[in-house]
């Protein structure tokens, strides 16, 4: 009996916690078949090489392409930036290894603390392995802020 009431007790305040988590993120299934959105290059020199060097191809699912138009993503927009590495060798650019999938998710209410996206990078070729989880709010969303005007997202269709 005792047990059993400590376990509740437990369970109980436990509950707050638990629930402030972020719903985890869905790895982006079939990304590679969306819309193209854009390609870019990160090189050393830039303030994010550290981070986020290398070669970023952009997609977007149906819901987020109507974001993108519009201004505002709908819940179910999902963005991809797969990130390589940039080979460079003969006067060209190659992708190398891939370094991280990284996921915007947009759902108002599981990510009410972030602009209504969730945030998720998948390491390497990865279909489960996290790099961010719970940390999304630091990593990712608080470098996000500075797009809040365009719905937290940086990247735009190209005309």
């Amino acid at each position: 009996m005792r047990a059993t009431l400590a376990a509740a007790v437990l369970a109980i305040n436990m509950a707050p916690a638990l629930a402030a988590d972020p719903a985890p993120v869905p790895y982006p299934t079939g990304y590679r078949d969306w819309h193209h959105v854009k390609s870019m290059v990160i090189n050393q020199g830039h303030p994010l090489y550290q981070s986020f060097g290398g070669m970023h191809h952009i997609y977007a699912n149906k819901q987020a392409m109507e974001g993108y138009k519009k201004g505002k993503f709908p819940d179910g927009s999902v963005i991809v930036f797969d990130l390589l590495d940039a080979k460079s060798a003969d006067n060209a650019v190659t992708e190398g290894e891939r370094k991280v999938v990284g996921v915007m998710h947009k759902d108002a209410k599981k990510y009410k603390d972030t602009g209504g996206w969730g945030y998720e990078g998948f390491a390497k070729d990865s279909t489960t392995e996290r790099a961010v989880g719970k940390n999304a709010a630091t990593a990712c969303h608080q470098c996000h802020t500075q797009q809040k005007d365009k719905d937290f997202v940086f990247s735009a269709l190209r005309k």
